[in-house]
């Protein structure tokens, strides 16, 4: 948000057809996206960790112990089998019976460590939840602070996704992954150790038969991904195209029917070319998306294919054993059950290395942001206007977005107090770009613009900006009642302040033929209300706020004549006592003001009265006169 309450913005909210996946724009990151520098980036995440360090210590501690209590289940478990079978046997011959009790205690004792298992998985799940969602409510925080700390250059170069994208999917992925993959990284490394070293107590020959398996095992994988990590790159990007593709053809749907252009796009064949292009895309992700599914779905079979012969080995080798009275029918069955533990973390490590790539790749998006360069800061000590008069003067200004191709050389111009000072000229010529200057969105290059006899630079942002009032052609409301959009132009404002500003705007008519009255929703695209309400709703937020200045843009170009005179007698009211800068695009709607000031090339290549300058019969008469059938006379 702007410092300034009046500041209306354009209303860009829009309803996508579907979540933007792999489009052009960041909206989301593509599978298998990397960081430019992955240990710089992993480096950075892992200092902004720091204040959390010994929550994330008590995690390991949990994790480990976890995973242990874990490992040692199917060793013990193997002693219950070996006791049953053992009493069996013993049954069997007459000389003995099932120890029914040493078995419960077994069991006991296997359920007490799985319990503990659980346990301290559910208190290590918890506290990495609790530090993730902490840190990522702080980079959110982070980022909303830096946003109202960067220049408006930022802003003019990158589009509002790339910056919504950071703020949500970039921190999203950097929360899933401390919050899911940090414990699974540490789990499946205990495992795969703690794992190995109980299948090397049970009998090394069957460990290395298991061990063989492994390579067979990172081999297919390592395939299979290969193969299709190329697929699933053109499933994303050929989604995207056809998101795209929909999402143009949905919005401009209502155009299509206005203008007949069903019959006629067949006449000219470009419905069938539109459903030719469709097509193209829509085959083309047909076929990226099976072969990705089908690569990625035949990997599970693969794996338990080499896992099972994997088991035939073990089974095989462990009869043998069993036979020769060198190992315990319960300690093949432990084993079968460490084998199935062992291969399962292996391949999480596997995808967890994808993971981290792409979470660096979100990370890093963060940090540039958080480090994109700042707006210059405020002076130490500010000049303080607690209400301007509205002297504003224009002192040879210079200023370009680059500094080899300047918009504006040397302005200058003088606007005094409770003036009315209309900006005409065609596009390009710098009117909105003057705006910008006056509001110390951009500072000058050189020269001078000042405020009351004082260098706005002297001045803090935010003094300055409450010192003026927009109303543009681009509404901008919340979805919000109608009382809060128009108290939003002073927070503090009553509800009969806010009441009385929407009678001076003509807004308290047509409000009280709404459902709802002044507590009436607007709705996301503020559609519940006509365009010239929604002008109007503006015009009383702007004099609500009350301020010394005004910025104006033309505000009528798009409504009913009758709402266009409701919104100029508003305006007009708005103007009464105040400086006022009013960007003209229909010249009649400025006749009277005290001064025009015409920009061309980026410089007043005419000011005056109207009449004075229709005399002159000038590049403002040009202008005007361009706007009507019959010229206008000097009367």
């Amino acid at each position: 948000m702007s410092d300034t309450n009046t500041t209306t913005h354009t209303n860009t909210q829009r309803k996508p057809v579907q979540p933007m996946v792999g489009r052009g724009g960041p909206m989301a990151m593509m599978k298998g996206e990397k960081a430019k520098n992955f240990k710089a980036t992993s480096l950075r995440l892992l200092k902004s960790l720091k204040p959390y360090r010994i929550s994330i210590i008590v995690v390991f501690i949990f994790a480990i112990t976890s995973t242990i209590f874990s490992i040692i289940g199917p060793k013990v478990m193997g002693n219950a089998t070996t006791v049953l079978l053992d009493g069996v046997l013993a049954k069997f011959r007459g000389t003995g019976d099932i120890d029914f009790s040493r078995i419960a205690g077994i069991l006991l004792t296997v359920l007490g460590l799985y319990a503990i298992s659980a346990v301290c998985s559910y208190i290590m799940g918890w506290i990495m939840a609790s530090v993730s969602t902490d840190l990522t409510y702080k980079f959110r925080e982070s980022v909303q602070a830096k946003i109202n700390r960067i220049p408006f250059k930022y802003f003019d170069n990158t589009t509002h996704g790339e910056t919504l994208s950071r703020i949500t999917n970039d921190i999203d992925v950097i929360n899933n992954t401390l919050s899911q993959t940090i414990t699974q990284i540490i789990t499946s490394i205990v495992t795969v150790l703690g794992v190995l070293i109980m299948m090397f107590s049970i009998d090394w020959r069957m460990t290395i038969v298991a061990l063989l398996m492994i390579p067979l095992s990172f081999a297919l994988i390592g395939l299979i991904i290969g193969k299709s990590q190329k697929y699933f790159k053109q499933q994303q990007e050929y989604l995207g195209h056809i998101n795209g593709e929909v999402e143009e053809m949905y919005a401009g749907h209502t155009i299509m029917k206005a203008f007949n252009m069903e019959e006629k796009s067949l006449a000219f064949n470009m419905e069938e070319k539109s459903l030719a292009k469709f097509r193209a895309l829509n085959d083309t992700l047909y076929q990226s998306a099976w072969k990705s599914q089908f690569l990625t779905g035949i990997m599970m079979p693969l794996m338990n294919f080499v896992g099972n012969i994997g088991y035939v080995g073990v089974a095989v080798l462990g009869g043998w054993l069993a036979i020769k009275k060198a190992i315990s029918v319960g300690d093949i069955q432990a084993f079968i059950q460490y084998v199935r533990n062992f291969t399962q973390p292996i391949q999480q490590i596997a995808n967890i290395s994808n993971v981290l790539q792409q979470t660096a790749a979100a990370a890093e998006r963060v940090f540039e942001f958080l480090d994109e360069q700042e707006e210059t800061p405020d002076i130490s000590d500010p000049v303080a206007i607690e209400k301007a008069t509205g002297h504003i003067e224009f002192k040879n200004i210079h200023f370009g977005y680059s500094k080899d191709k300047p918009i504006i050389k040397n302005f200058s111009a003088t606007a005094h107090p409770g003036q009315k000072i209309a900006i005409v000229g065609p596009t390009g010529a710098g009117k909105t770009t003057l705006v910008k200057l006056l509001m110390r969105f951009y500072d000058v290059d050189a020269g001078a613009i000042l405020l009351d006899g004082h260098d706005i630079r002297t001045m803090k942002r935010h003094d300055l900006r409450r010192q003026f009032g927009m109303v543009l052609q681009d509404t901008w409301l919340y979805n919000d009642t109608i009382m809060e959009n128009i108290r939003y132009g002073r927070l503090d404002a009553a509800d009969d302040e806010v009441i009385a500003a929407a009678k001076a705007a003509y807004v308290d008519h047509f409000v009280h033929t709404l459902p709802e009255g002044y507590n009436m929703v607007l709705n996301e695209e503020t559609s519940n209300i006509s365009q010239g309400q929604k002008q109007l709703l503006t015009i009383a937020r702007a004099i609500l706020a009350n301020p010394p200045i005004l910025i104006l843009d033309e505000a009528t170009s798009s409504v009913d004549t009758r709402t266009e005179v409701l919104i100029q007698k508003a305006m007009d009211k708005l103007m009464h006592g105040r400086t006022s800068f009013v960007i003209a695009h229909r010249l009649s709607t400025i006749q009277n003001a005290d001064l025009i000031l015409v920009l061309r090339d980026g410089d007043i290549a005419e000011q005056g009265t109207h009449t004075e300058l229709l005399v002159k019969n000038g590049f403002y008469a040009e202008l005007y006169n361009s706007q009507f059938e019959v010229p206008a006379t000097i009367t």
